[in-house]
């Protein structure tokens, strides 16, 4: 307890730079290491012998499945742990304690749905996610091997956001290192020494995922953290889990839409282009997940911060924290959007020694990225939203992008473009343009209101501790 106390003032009193800093480094450290569990899958798969290309492609139909499992356990995670920070804030212990268990329950009981109904579903969803009768074998080699660690993926991705969201962003980011190195490790021994090719890259990824769920399970149960993890905290009480669904929804959409846009974009590519395009899409899905992964981590470590100041009432803090998360998140988009503009072929070589699904996949890389230099401010708005527990808003921002502009362009603009894959990859910078501009305005707005009302509160408070004083003496 006398640990977390210190976190506690750390977060309303330490220097903003210095406490972003010390969060957002090994939660961005994290995130990158978390994409290394299947994009290190990718790049040891795409390098098999003789079935590459292939079993490639058809790890990359199983990406819809694995990104929805992840958006389930942010449903409890990135709603709960906002949410237990501004608890914490407001010295609240007992209430974010509650938030902690009702997650864990919640976990449990969607990892076991989950792992029903992809146990029985697996084939005619893959063959509907874009799997051609070429590719479907190794889909379903991989997805019904991961399938069966569910729920290692949900408490290790669901329970670590509650680390983080205490302020022990070292600790957080060793759950995610342990699993990765794990999983780097055993990858070729499954793969290669084993001779069990795409399975065994699944293997790897759940025996490893499981190391992380048991170090999390344990750190969270130990006395070194404030908010510890107890039987009598998971009974449900849809007092508590109401709120942090609401919340979490606008990040378990965006995940979850993010299943949806893979099927909509291999299903086009595969008409337009066959199993080369859905390659293609394969190694750039994995580029932008390095894209998106460190962003995550720059909000990751800012929503304590944020969460903890407002519900404390500290307006400058609130304030300069989200500064200094636009201007770092801005900064790293730009840069990487450069690299892929600059060296589109250099990030294909990782994935596949194929020559031509190399010289395919450079010049839709530069389509694919047009805008994303943009997304550095999206993310940034977008997840500040979450962290003042703006729900609605923040919901709404998430079905826009991909919901309602980026799906309906896969579509439209095939139509309006002589090369119809083209026209499947254009649809990414035109929607990210749209929705980067929509959500930089409505944030603009609300975030000034939010300030006015903090600063109002901030007034009130000071009145009646002047009268207070008045009255004593």
């Amino acid at each position: 307890m006398h640990t977390q106390s210190e976190k506690d003032r750390e977060l309303g009193t330490r220097s903003i730079g210095k406490l972003l800093f010390s969060l957002a480094v090994p939660a961005i450290t994290a995130q990158i290491i978390n994409v290394l569990y299947n994009v290190v899958d990718r790049m040891y798969i795409g390098h098999i012998e003789g079935i590459g290309p292939q079993a490639l492609t058809g790890v990359g139909v199983t990406m819809p499945l694995i990104t929805a499992i992840s958006a389930f356990a942010m449903l409890a995670s990135m709603g709960g742990a906002p949410r237990a920070s501004i608890l914490l804030g407001r010295g609240d212990r007992e209430g974010a304690q509650k938030v902690l268990g009702n997650c864990t329950s919640l976990l449990i009981t969607l990892s076991v749905v989950l792992t029903a109904v992809l146990l029985l579903f697996n084939r005619p969803i893959l063959m509907f996610f874009g799997a051609s009768e070429n590719t479907i074998g190794y889909a379903l080699e991989y997805m019904n091997i991961y399938t069966l660690g569910t729920i290692f993926v949900q408490a290790a991705l669901g329970l670590n956001a509650f680390i983080t969201a205490q302020g022990f962003a070292r600790t957080s980011m060793l759950t995610v290192l342990i699993g990765a190195v794990c999983n780097i490790v055993l990858d070729p021994i499954f793969i290669f020494a084993f001779h069990m090719g795409v399975q065994g890259a699944a293997l790897a990824t759940i025996i490893s995922q499981a190391v992380s769920a048991v170090w999390v399970v344990r750190f969270l149960s130990s006395g070194k953290t404030g908010l510890r993890l107890r039987l009598k905290s998971m009974r449900p009480d849809f007092k508590v889990l109401g709120p942090c669904v609401a919340l979490g929804l606008s990040p378990f959409i965006m995940q979850f839409t993010e299943s949806a846009l893979i099927v909509c974009f291999n299903t086009s590519l595969l008409k337009y282009g066959g199993d080369l395009a859905v390659g293609a899409m394969s190694i750039l899905t994995s580029v932008m997940q390095f894209i998106w992964m460190p962003v995550q981590g720059l909000t990751q470590g800012s929503q304590p911060i944020i969460g903890f100041n407002y519900g404390a009432g500290n307006t400058d803090r609130v304030r300069r924290t989200f500064k200094l998360l636009l201007i770092s998140s801005v900064i790293y988009t730009t840069i990487f959007w450069l690299v892929c503009q600059i060296f589109p072929d250099l990030f294909s070589a990782f994935f596949t020694d194929d020559a031509q699904l190399k010289a395919y996949t450079a010049p839709l890389m530069r389509i694919y990225m047009g805008a994303t230099f943009l997304l550095g401010a999206q993310t940034a708005c977008q997840q500040t939203f979450i962290a003042l527990g703006n729900a609605k808003t923040s919901l709404f921002l998430a079905l826009l992008r991909k919901v309602f502009l980026l799906i309906p362009l896969i579509y439209i603009l095939p139509n309006f473009v002589s090369d119809k894959v083209v026209g499947v990859f254009l649809a990414e910078p035109v929607a990210d343009t749209i929705a980067v501009i929509t959500t930089v305005s409505m944030f603009a707005y609300s975030f000034r209101r939010v300030l006015r009302q903090m600063r109002a509160r901030e007034a009130e408070k000071a009145g009646q501790a002047d009268a207070e004083r008045t009255k004593e003496s």
